[in-house]
């Protein structure tokens, strides 16, 4: 039996919801779905494979993968009917460009509610022969697309979404927890009070945590301006075994700021850059590991990944991808084995 790879392959999180899922939901077709999407990540030869954000999904909004709507509405103190007042004033938020109508409105303590991740997260644990990461949105994202008429600030309704999922983070059944912020890069000057949050969630998960960070991707699109270099700061105070970071995407020169990551914080690399169609091959990948070892240091990359979830891409594109993961690491590592087709 060969050694473990140094580096393992993983996803970020979502997958393209299956066309006979939407066409005919059920609870059983759901699991059905699930079964595949785990399956196409071992079978391709991922490390640490994710359910593909399906335990989010919702026939009536298939689009927004749940990113959003799947946490915040089953809480407490959060209500989905809204005024014309309060539409008026969510189109005035900064950085909510991407989305005309907010997820609910605070108007009281919020506390977990209805909520339930733990169901979520072993039904679909329980699909895995490899190991398994569940994903979560991180409480700085949830409160920014809020319209809040309680807390005195953001940071205040930040923390209070913090202290319900991190109820949720004992009972949950995986070995590794992601939160997912695509909001803050985009207003980096909020760090202290979004790490702060962030970590009140991770606290209190028991076994390894993730980070993961991007700019955004809505229609295929990067939602929010700015640079890495404006949020190290953010990455070094996280209470994490790894971040996961969008960087296939970015320009190649920005590599060098995770020089700065504090050593014991793995770093995950994006390599596949899904905002394109087209699919990377294993000598770009290899080619994308060698180069950001030469930024940041020898052994430094931990993970690679791609830059953000699949979910807005078509299948075939997806799989591909996926599969290039491994066959790239493998490369890079000179393990040479051979990979399903």
């Amino acid at each position: 039996m060969s050694a473990a790879p140094r580096i393992k392959t993983t996803v970020v999180g979502s997958y393209p919801v299956p066309d006979w899922l939407a066409a005919a939901p059920s609870e059983q077709a759901l699991i059905d779905a699930t079964r595949v999407v785990i399956h196409t990540q071992e079978r391709a030869g991922i490390d640490v494979v994710c359910d593909g954000e399906l335990y989010r999904f919702d026939v009536n909004h298939p689009e927004t993968n749940g990113m959003i709507e799947y946490f915040v509405q089953p809480m407490d103190g959060i209500r989905t009917r809204m005024s014309f007042d309060e539409l008026v004033r969510y189109r005035s938020q900064r950085g909510m460009g991407f989305r005309s109508r907010p997820p609910g409105v605070v108007d009281g303590p919020v506390r977990s509610g209805a909520l339930d991740l733990p169901h979520a997260c072993a039904r679909a644990h329980a699909l895995a022969t490899h190991p398994f990461k569940f994903t979560v949105t991180g409480p700085h994202m949830l409160a920014k697309t809020l319209v809040d008429r309680h807390y005195k600030s953001t940071a205040e309704l930040a923390d209070a979404i913090a202290g319900a999922l991190a109820e949720q983070m004992p009972h949950l059944d995986a070995d590794v927890l992601q939160l997912d912020e695509a909001n803050l890069p985009g207003s980096p000057d909020e760090w202290p009070w979004a790490a702060a949050a962030i970590n009140k969630v991770l606290d209190a998960f028991p076994r390894t945590r993730a980070v993961h960070l991007c700019f955004g991707n809505y229609g295929g699109q990067s939602i929010q301006q700015g640079t890495w270099a404006k949020l190290i700061d953010y990455l070094n105070a996280l209470h994490v075994d790894h971040v996961v970071m969008e960087c296939a995407h970015r320009p190649a020169e920005e590599l060098a700021v995770f020089r700065e990551l504090r050593p014991e914080i793995g770093m995950g690399l994006g390599v596949v850059d899904i905002k394109r169609t087209e699919v990377e091959t294993a000598d770009a990948i290899a080619r994308a590991i060698e180069a950001a070892e030469r930024a940041i240091g020898a052994a430094r990359v931990k993970y690679i990944h791609p830059d953000c979830g699949f979910w807005m891409l078509k299948r075939p594109i997806a799989d591909a991808k996926i599969r290039a993961l491994a066959r790239g690491r493998d490369l890079f590592e000179g393990r040479g084995a051979q990979r399903a087709a």
